[in-house]
């Protein structure tokens, strides 16, 4: 089975290539992040006709992620049982499903924006509430993985220039520390470094040419509990996918099990 995350920057201004993908890439099950549209907008049919049932948690023109599976959609959750609200709204950045013999979250991880910011100290707390929620989940039997855009780099391998970052967001130890926790649940990061190129990035910011230059970061995660681990074949991010008029600026990360 193939597994797959990928925050697509928009599904509206991506389905052609999400389509494409889908069918190229043979992938089974792909866990979606900023969808930015509504249910409304969601685009269930096209999805469908191509053999993948939805799920999906959006309201807006922000945020928003979905699960697509071809292989079964069941015990859907949407949200972050007692997650964190952000200026009175609990926004939508998780949903989870069993689909085939794995359970599966797709997570869109808060930004932070700045270290003094509002939205840091949120992110600290949604970060704590996806500890908690998962946990069950992760000690369970079944393959079982969290999958998504996390907006954190793990180490300082996993950005370009850790001297760019200094007082960012993104490599603080607060969030590392958040990271660690949720390990700590008993999940592995199941995309380690090093894959089959030095730097293997999962994100690339639009403006000054980062992309050609390589100068990205390892935000886009896989973390995965002891059967899951057991049950990964291969493990690679899609960079090709990066290139080319309309990309989005996240490559897919693509994992491979036999179960």
């Amino acid at each position: 089975m193939r597994i797959a995350t990928w925050n697509v920057n928009s599904i509206t201004a991506r389905l052609p290539r999400l389509l494409a993908w889908l069918e190229s890439s043979g992938t089974d099950v792909l866990c979606v992040q900023e969808t930015k549209c509504t249910l409304e907008q969601f685009p269930a049919e096209a999805l469908r006709e191509l053999g993948y049932e939805s799920a999906v948690n959006a309201t807006g023109r922000w945020n928003g992620v979905a699960l697509l599976s071809r292989v079964g959609l069941t015990d859907v959750v949407t949200g972050l049982p007692d997650g964190p609200e952000y200026e009175g709204v609990q926004e939508p950045r998780a949903i989870s499903a069993t689909c085939g013999p794995a359970r599966v979250w797709s997570v869109y991880v808060p930004n932070g924006r700045e270290v003094d910011h509002d939205h840091y100290a949120y992110k600290l707390r949604w970060l704590e509430a996806l500890r908690k929620s998962v946990a069950a989940d992760a000690a369970g039997a079944l393959p079982f993985a969290v999958l998504g855009d996390f907006n954190i780099a793990p180490t300082d391998e996993d950005v370009w220039d850790p001297a760019e970052f200094v007082d960012s967001t993104h490599v603080t130890p607060a969030e590392r520390a958040a990271l660690a926790a949720l390990r700590e649940e008993g999940l592995l990061d199941v995309v380690p470094r090093p894959l089959k190129y030095a730097h293997p990035y999962t994100y690339w910011d639009y403006r000054q040419l980062r992309f050609p230059k390589n100068k990205g970061m390892r935000i886009d995660l896989v973390y995965g509990n002891a059967p899951f681990q057991a049950a990964v074949k291969d493990s690679y991010v899609d960079r090709e996918e990066r290139k080319g008029k309309g990309a989005s600026d996240h490559a897919p990360v693509v994992v491979d099990l036999e179960v």
